[in-house]
């Protein structure tokens, strides 16, 4: 195959460059996979997790069944949040302890979303940069394949379209090379992307609400109905 002919007699930048995008193509793919598994299993979770909780008779009938159907533990770190708050046995002498109660459960709520958000994000700076700069790779291995060409051809004393063609068609094929490991990381990160500001949002609500519940709650309801 002359493309391969091509990249083996390439110089050292050629290859790298070859090397290059494929790293980005298959760090790219193995993200969108993990990623679509991921969120698949997270949006799940999270949909059968939220009314599963709320029509719990119990706190720790709620807290139970969560464990079934929160699979991707995204609900369940909040309501760990909202026990240690409710509990008087997880009082402690510091400065976070020390603060009012709506005060400590807004930050371990928060602190909650926030690991829950980082895990649902992970990869999507992966994705954008593979987006964003692989054309330009593929692009500069193409303006060197060119370069070195055109040098070949100028050698050679006669220049005719049939030996401009060849070899400069071969250096375009880094182009599209590159627009074939950005295109699927551009898709990939609007798509998933939603998806994850979707469970964002829902875990969000979730926390506000029960932030809501739990703050008009007097005593610790692992103990009570």
């Amino acid at each position: 195959m002359q493309i391969w002919t091509h990249l083996t007699q390439g110089d050292g930048l050629n290859r790298l460059v070859a090397l290059v995008l494929l790293a980005m193509s298959v760090a790219s793919w193995v993200v969108i996979l993990w990623k679509v598994w991921l969120l698949r299993s997270a949006s799940a979770g999270v949909r059968l997790a939220l009314p599963v909780f709320w029509q719990a008779s119990d706190w720790a009938s709620a807290r139970q069944q969560l464990l079934g159907t929160d699979t991707q533990r995204l609900v369940l770190p909040l309501v760990v949040a909202a026990e240690a708050v409710l509990s008087p046995a997880q009082a402690l002498p510091t400065l976070g302890g020390q603060a009012a109660r709506a005060q400590q459960l807004t930050r371990l709520l928060r602190d909650a979303l926030v690991a829950g958000q980082q895990r649902l994000q992970f990869g999507q700076v992966l994705l954008a940069t593979v987006g964003a700069t692989a054309p330009f790779v593929g692009l500069l291995g193409t303006v060197w394949g060119i370069y070195h060409a055109l040098l070949a051809i100028a050698a050679e004393g006669q220049v005719t379209i049939d030996k401009v063609a060849g070899p400069v068609g071969e250096a375009l094929v880094m182009t599209a090379a590159g627009l074939a490991v950005a295109i699927p990381a551009v898709l990939a990160y609007n798509a998933l992307g939603r998806i994850a500001a979707r469970v964002d949002a829902a875990l969000e609500a979730f926390a506000h609400d029960l932030r809501d519940w739990v703050l008009q709650q007097p005593v610790d309801p692992t103990h009570s109905a």
